[in-house]
């Protein structure tokens, strides 16, 4: 299945764009090489609602959420997961309205740590993250007059979760599935098994029509999903074929991986590589001394 992304995006800044009855977005000024034109900020709801990911600690941000809200109570604030431009804003925004913050679990690694290991993005980590209510896989609820049903996704971070709308075909994706890149997946943040995991989740799942944490909306998103799953085993093959002339390091299988990437990413490319390295090894295809490091030497099995 081909995957093609979608970059021609307008965020409309300061302004709400309204994408479907009741469902609304409002993207921060946040943009950067992780964030594409900034997080993407959901109003769900039309007499009460549901902000979803309020985003970073932005306080012009949140003011222009409580416009967009006017007279119509905030009445949950929905979290996907505690990456530092999706959470930090939730404080400030219950803050303002008393909003009940339910959603993730405070950020986890989804493995322990090895001896002296440093995590790559660990200041991407909301730590400050404090939810009043935890929801579990499979739970429903409702909430502002819309029933909402939780999807565990680890892979992205441990703690990510999508909410399927029901009665619609449209589901809250977060950062696990966009439309204008691959999600970032960088052990032990994330887990490259846990991710594919999910994606096979959620096509299970058959919703067609996704919001995600940053771009556009995603129509056909099946489809998108089958083309995000090839293109990781792609990458997993692309790895093989780097291997076949013997042993080799993560940093000198990028520049051959990743030739097509911006240099400027090769840093975030290395982690996936890792989490794509640390799969492999788990499923004894990919062998390396010890425990699987950013600095090992790799070989085929």
């Amino acid at each position: 299945m081909s995957l093609e992304f979608n970059r021609n995006f307008d965020p409309c800044h300061g302004r709400v764009v309204e994408v479907a009855p009741g469902i609304r977005r409002l993207t921060a000024r946040n943009a950067g090489p992780y964030t594409f034109k900034g997080t993407n900020s959901w109003i769900i709801g039309t007499s009460e609602l549901i902000v979803v990911d309020p985003g970073p600690e932005d306080s012009q941000h949140v003011a222009e959420l409580l416009q967009a809200a006017g007279k119509a109570p905030i009445r949950t604030i929905l979290i996907t997961h505690t990456h530092r431009d999706h959470s930090p804003a939730a404080a400030l925004l219950k803050s303002a309205t008393g909003a009940e913050i339910v959603g993730a679990g405070p950020h986890v690694f989804s493995r322990p740590l090895h001896e002296g290991e440093v995590t790559g993005l660990d200041a991407s980590a909301d730590k400050s993250y404090r939810p009043d209510r935890v929801l579990a896989d499979g739970e429903t609820f409702t909430t502002a007059g819309t029933t909402l049903r939780t999807i565990a996704t680890p892979g992205h971070t441990q703690n990510h979760l999508c909410f399927a709308i029901e009665d619609s075909d449209w589901l809250i994706s977060g950062d696990h599935v966009m439309g204008w890149s691959t999600s970032i997946v960088a052990p032990p943040d994330g887990s490259m098994g846990d991710y594919m995991a999910s994606l096979d989740r959620l096509l299970r799942d058959k919703c067609v029509t996704y919001l995600p944490g940053h771009g556009d909306i995603i129509a056909n998103a099946q489809s998108h999903v089958e083309g995000l799953r090839d293109h990781r085993y792609g990458r997993e093959a692309a790895i093989r074929g780097a291997l076949g002339n013997g042993p080799r390091s993560i940093a000198a299988m990028v520049r051959e991986v990743y030739a097509d990437t911006d240099p400027k990413l090769h840093a975030a490319a290395g982690l996936s590589m890792f989490a794509q390295l640390e799969w492999m090894v788990s499923r004894g295809s990919v062998l390396t001394e010890g425990a699987p490091r950013l600095d090992s030497l790799y070989r085929l099995a």
